[in-house]
């Protein structure tokens, strides 16, 4: 039987299935009606945090909400204090890899294939002003250029604002192929965050941007701009 796909939001029914585990854990079997009632009561609240659709199956759905839940539940344990987290992804181009590296550094330009970056500002050669939305809520902060080799690697820095650092490489695999790699860590704050990390909102989001850089740069074949500058780690 095929399953019937909704266009729900993975944040707010894992944050639906979060507040119903908490709830029916803590009950004994008498009060789990109660429990689910208050849970049915949530939901019109929930589903108005509503910022992250995809398209899910009831299984799917019901799998990524108990991991959600238990995620949440656990981190409630722990006092609920913010922890480091790390996402890799990688993605293959068919340009060379001076061109992948010369489009990179053109940051002002991220938005065309960042998803969730409304604008980003270079103040000088090593600063950059980020506004993005994070879990649904517009946020700003500024980042740190650490180090930068031209056609090798680009590492940055939080320093006000979102924590978060990364380092982006680029590797030759031939004349006109090019892997790009990104490693990014960050510390979701807030429970919202929380949950869509649980549900692998920010690994799909940046396998996403990754391939939507993939098209961009493969369908004009060439970079807009550069910056061919070093900067040294410190």
């Amino acid at each position: 039987m095929q399953v019937r796909k909704s266009y729900l939001s993975a944040t707010a029914a894992a944050g639906l299935a979060a507040i119903g585990v908490a709830l029916l854990q803590r009950s004994r079997q008498r009060n789990r009606v109660r429990a689910q009632y208050y849970l049915a009561s949530l939901k019109d609240t929930a589903l108005r945090d509503v910022h992250l659709h995809m398209p899910v199956g009831g299984a799917v759905l019901g799998g990524a909400a108990l991991i959600a839940g238990a995620y949440l539940l656990s981190s409630s344990l722990r006092g609920g204090k913010a922890e480091k987290h790390t996402v890799e992804e990688s993605i293959d181009l068919d340009v060379p890899v001076t061109v992948a590296y010369n489009q990179w550094t053109q940051f002002e330009e991220f938005p065309q294939f960042m998803a969730s970056v409304e604008s980003v500002t270079q103040m000088d050669e090593t600063h950059l002003h980020w506004r993005a939305k994070v879990a649904g809520k517009t946020k700003e902060w500024d980042a740190e250029i650490t180090e930068q080799i031209p056609d090798e690697r680009i590492a940055w820095r939080g320093i006000g604002g979102v924590e978060n650092a990364g380092v982006v490489t680029f590797h030759k695999l031939g004349e006109s192929r090019t892997r790009v790699m990104l490693q990014m860590d960050y510390a979701p704050e807030t429970t919202t965050e929380r949950i869509a990390d649980a549900v692998g909102a920010v690994k799909l989001t940046t396998k996403g941007n990754l391939k939507r850089f993939k098209s961009l740069i493969e369908s004009r074949r060439q970079e807009t701009g550069a910056w061919r500058g070093s900067v040294m780690q410190h």
